[in-house]
C-alpha cells in the first residue's frame, strides 16, 4: 500500500478567509466570549452521558423481567451514544471543547468509552475529511464504501442503481461495523500509509488502546449484562445490536446529507496534484447546512446541522455557530460565494436521497458550482 500523500490547494483568492477571520474574531472580542465550551454546553455534555449510562444502569440494577422493556432502554442508549459522538466528543476530538488540552483529550475519549477509537477519528474525520472533504479516494465519507457510491468521480457497480433504496437501513451499521471491525482495519491502513507517523503518533501505543479500550467496553456493555441479566445470550446481543443501530442511523443520517448533496461539489486535483481553489472556499464549495432555525435540532446534534461554520471553524465550539452562521452567509455572499442550505432537515433528507440516486446512475455527471467572481474585484 502506497503511502499518504497530501493535495495541495490554491494559494489566490485569499481575501474571504482573511475578512472572514477578522470578522470572527471581532465577533468574540467585541463580546468578550471565549470560542470554547460554555455553561449550556457543561450542561449539554452532563445530559448526553446520563442519556446513555441512566438506561444501562437501570438496566443492569432495577431487576428488570420483560426483554421488551430492556430493548425500550436499548433505544434510549443508542441516542445517548449517538449523542455523545455528535456534541461531546467531536467538541474535544476538534480541540474545540477547551483551551486546555488535557479536557479536550480526555473527553474525546468518550468515544473509546461508546466502543470505537478516537485516534483513527481524528485522523480520518480532522485530517482527512476537514482538509480534502469530498475528494474522492482521500476523503473516506464519500469515498467507495462497498455497495455504496456516494460521489461521482467513485467506480460505478450495477447495484449502486438501487442504492437510494438500501443505503437507509444499512446507514444504522455505522458504529456497529466501527466497533468490531472498521477500527482494526483503518488503524492498519493509516499505519500502512505512513499517517500515524505524520500525526506523530505511536502505532505500538494505538495497536494497545485499541485493544484494551475494546475489551473494556465489550465487557461492560455486552458480555456483563449476558451474565447479570434474566435474558438469553441472543437477546441482550440484540439489544446491543439495537442501542448501535439506532446511534449509527442518527449519524448517518446527520452527516450525510452536509455533503453528499446535489448542490455540493467533487472537487478533481489537477496533474499537479493541486486543488482548483483554496481551503476556505473548498469547504464552503462542498458542504451545506440544514434546519438552522431549529433550536432543539441544533441542540441534540451538536449545531453539526450549522456544517459550513464547522468546516471553516472546527476550532471552535458549535455552541457560537448558531450566532456565526449570518457573519458566514454574509460574507459568503459579499464574495461571491455561494452559502448551501436547506430549510428543513427532511428537506436536507431528501435532497441526499435524490443524491444517492443521482451518484447511482452510471452516466451522472458531477456537480460543478458556477463560475466564481475574481474575490479581488468584490474585496
Amino acid at each position: 500500500m502506497k503511502s499518504f500523500q497530501p493535495l495541495r490547494f490554491s494559494k489566490t483568492r485569499t481575501d474571504f478567509y482573511t475578512t472572514l477571520n477578522q470578522r470572527v474574531n471581532e465577533y468574540f472580542k467585541t463580546r468578550q466570549l471565549c470560542r470554547h465550551a460554555n455553561n449550556q454546553m457543561r450542561i449539554k455534555t452532563v445530559f448526553m452521558l446520563a442519556l446513555y449510562f441512566v438506561p444501562f444502569i437501570i438496566m443492569m440494577t432495577a431487576g428488570i423481567q420483560s426483554v421488551w422493556i430492556m430493548a425500550a432502554l436499548c433505544v434510549v442508549m443508542g441516542l445517548g451514544i449517538a449523542g455523545i459522538g455528535l456534541s461531546v466528543m467531536h467538541d474535544a476530538c476538534h480541540g474545540a471543547y477547551s483551551k486546555n488540552p488535557a479536557v479536550n483529550r480526555w473527553l474525546g475519549y468518550t468515544l473509546n468509552m461508546i466502543g470505537a477509537n478516537a485516534f483513527n477519528w481524528k485522523i480520518q474525520h480532522n485530517v482527512l475529511h476537514h482538509t480534502y472533504t469530498n475528494v474522492n479516494e482521500i476523503d473516506e465519507d464519500v469515498s467507495q464504501r462497498g455497495i455504496f457510491r456516494l460521489n461521482p468521480h467513485a467506480p460505478w457497480k450495477p447495484i449502486h442503481r438501487f442504492q437510494y433504496i438500501y443505503a437507509w437501513p444499512l446507514y444504522g451499521l455505522m458504529t456497529f461495523v466501527w466497533v468490531f471491525i472498521k477500527d482494526i482495519t483503518r488503524l492498519r491502513k493509516y499505519e500502512r500509509e505512513g499517517l500515524v507517523d505524520r500525526v506523530q503518533g505511536s502505532a505500538r501505543r494505538e495497536w494497545i488502546m485499541l485493544f484494551v479500550s475494546k475489551a473494556l467496553y465489550l465487557s461492560y456493555a455486552l458480555v456483563l449484562p449476558m451474565v447479570l441479566l434474566p435474558f438469553a445470550w441472543w437477546q441482550v446481543f440484540l439489544g446491543f445490536f439495537i442501542a448501535h443501530y439506532v446511534a449509527g442511523f442518527i449519524l448517518a443520517v446527520i452527516f450525510q446529507p452536509a455533503h453528499v448533496t446535489s448542490d455540493s461539489v467533487f472537487p478533481v486535483p489537477d496533474e499537479h496534484n493541486t486543488l482548483e481553489n483554496n481551503w476556505a472556499i473548498h469547504q464552503v464549495l462542498t458542504t451545506k447546512n440544514f434546519a438552522n432555525k431549529s433550536t432543539l435540532f441544533s441542540w441534540y446534534v451538536g449545531g453539526l446541522n450549522f456544517q459550513i461554520e464547522h468546516h471553516l471553524f472546527p476550532n471552535i465550539c458549535h455552541v457560537h455557530y448558531k450566532n456565526l452562521s449570518p457573519i458566514v452567509q454574509a460574507t459568503a455572499l459579499e464574495f461571491g460565494l455561494p452559502y448551501y442550505h436547506e430549510e428543513t432537515f427532511l428537506k436536507a433528507i431528501y435532497e441526499h436521497g435524490l443524491s444517492l440516486k443521482q451518484f447511482g446512475d452510471k452516466n451522472c455527471v458531477a456537480p460543478v458550482p458556477a463560475a466564481l467572481p475574481e474575490l479581488e474585484e468584490v474585496a
